[in-house]
């Protein structure tokens, strides 16, 4: 059976919207038209079609990671207490809060009703599930102990969604004093000068050097304001379609990772992805090369990705993953002992659990340390831009009083 969306209208007129299984989109509105409801469209439910914005239904690209999180531990905790796959996917779909999150759990129990396993079900859904989550699902199937690895998951989902909010909530306060701070200065340039501006022009005085660049600066902005703009918006649209292509965006991440502060923190945040991805593959019983494939997605930096496919082949060819990511001389030392360590005495799983952890502590601290840098800069920075603005306003009038006495 497949899962097909539809909207259908009753005799009365009103709109009805859901997801029923059928073998065919004939046979369903054939049941539409037992219940006495016209089939205004019915389409099927996969991923293809639920990513398509030219149709009459607009979904979102995927799961948020908070909501992702929800349904990992929600399918753990049902397959813990014994619940077959089939019934756990009926009360995931019952407990959905959305109807986007609904019609995808109810897709992949009818891939499962229609005989595929759940790990082939999951693929189907790539915006949804990423190739962790199948590679994890399909391991914990094929040794019997999926609702082990499926808690392992969920651990797994809700540590990385939460180094992924320490990260922005970090840089959240820099952005506001940054956006407020911006925002200030250009209204005293365009709106509070010009004002001040025009008391000076009467007076008939030489205005101070200060005060005429101030004055020239204001000019400016408000001559090419909309210069500006365009200007902002063609960079960012030129900036996207350039790191659309690889080699651009090759070459923008090798500069991230040579800058002073940010290169430190971009190989941390992927470290602690590879690090944490292979702990769960490794430990829930996936091959390493197979673990080491399904990493290098979770590494958004392409040098660094590019590093852990090189150390899968050398893998592959009989060589250690600790010299092979020790080569690429991209990742922090403290990560690639710990795995020598691992291999070393047999407990690679159990020493990638530890780098990981340890690797996440010294990324928060990283961030930790930079934002607590940023914000008394930018607050100096800020105090330094309006104190030359009131300066360049005050000195003609300092002048002034004292041409009067």
């Amino acid at each position: 059976m497949v899962a097909f969306r539809y909207e259908a209208y009753d005799a009365a007129g009103r709109l009805h919207k859901g997801v029923l299984e059928a073998d065919t989109a004939r046979q369903l509105r054939a049941r539409l038209r037992e219940r006495g409801w016209l089939a205004a469209e019915v389409a099927s439910v996969s991923d293809a079609s639920m990513g398509h914005g030219g149709s009459r239904w607009h979904w979102r690209r995927g799961l948020s990671g908070t909501q992702l999180c929800l349904v990992t531990r929600q399918f753990a905790t049902l397959l813990a207490a014994g619940l077959p796959v089939e019934q756990t996917l009926n009360a995931l779909i019952e407990q959905a809060d959305t109807d986007y999150q609904r019609q995808v759990l109810a897709g992949v129990r009818a891939e499962v009703l229609a005989g595929h396993s759940l790990a082939r079900a999951l693929q189907k859904y790539p915006r949804v599930f990423p190739e962790l989550y199948a590679t994890l699902v399909a391991a914990g199937e094929q040794s019997g102990r999926l609702g082990e690895v499926m808690e392992r998951l969920a651990d797994y989902t809700e540590s990385h969604q939460a180094l992924r909010q320490k990260v922005g909530l970090a840089f959240v306060y820099p952005a506001i004093v940054t956006l407020v701070a911006g925002t200030v200065v250009l209204g005293l340039l365009t709106y509070v000068v010009p004002q001040v501006v025009n008391v000076f022009q009467n007076t008939q005085q030489t205005l101070p050097w200060l005060t005429r660049a101030l004055i020239g600066v204001s000019d400016f902005l408000r001559a090419s304001w909309w210069l500006w703009l365009a200007a902002t918006g063609a960079a960012v649209w030129a900036a996207r379609r350039a790191l659309a292509r690889p080699q651009p965006r090759l070459r923008f991440h090798r500069w991230l990772l040579r800058l002073p502060l940010a290169g430190a923190l971009v190989r941390g945040v992927n470290s602690a992805q590879l690090a944490s991805t292979l702990a769960i593959l490794v430990g829930s019983g996936v091959p390493l090369l197979a673990a080491l494939q399904a990493g290098a997605g979770v590494v958004n930096n392409l040098p660094m990705r590019q590093a852990v496919e090189e150390a899968a082949r050398k893998v592959r060819e009989g060589g250690s993953l600790s010299r092979a990511l020790a080569a690429a001389k991209l990742f922090p030392p403290m990560l690639v002992h710990m795995i020598a360590s691992g291999e070393a005495s047999g407990r690679l799983a159990h020493m990638l659990e530890r780098a990981a952890a340890q690797q996440s502590q010294e990324m928060e601290n990283r961030v930790m340390g930079l934002t607590s840098l940023l914000e008394p800069l930018l607050i100096v920075a800020m105090g330094a831009v309006v104190l030359v603005i009131v300066l360049a306003i005050l000195l003609p009038i300092f002048e002034m009083n004292q041409l009067v006495h």
